[in-house]
């Protein structure tokens, strides 16, 4: 029993580059029959142009694991921080950039 315990373990590594994150305000997803492509976006105010930082592709069974992980989360979070509100009118899928002119 120990011995099979110990055949279904693996180690994850996190290097101090990849642990230290990319952050994104933007979810692009895409899909075919076989994979779904997430590319994770940053989008700035002022700057016309928004850059992928990360693209993650999934197999549609992966994608449906994510799905269900991520809302096992947010109730988890939802229940030690409160509900996560979405301002009205903002749209759902679009980050919360107003109409802010910047200069850099």
């Amino acid at each position: 029993m120990e011995k099979e315990k110990a055949n279904n373990q693996f180690e994850i590594e996190l290097t101090p580059e990849i642990a230290q994150g990319v952050y994104a305000n933007l979810a692009i997803i895409t899909h075919s029959s076989s994979e779904f492509v997430l590319d994770f976006v940053r989008v700035l105010p002022g700057v016309p142009k928004a850059g992928v930082k990360s693209r993650v592709i999934l197999s549609p069974e992966h994608a449906k694991r994510l799905l269900h992980a991520l809302q096992e989360n947010i109730g988890k979070y939802e229940n030690n921080f409160g509900p996560i509100r979405i301002p009205e009118g903002k749209g759902t899928y679009m980050p919360p950039i107003t109409d802010f002119k910047g200069e850099a």
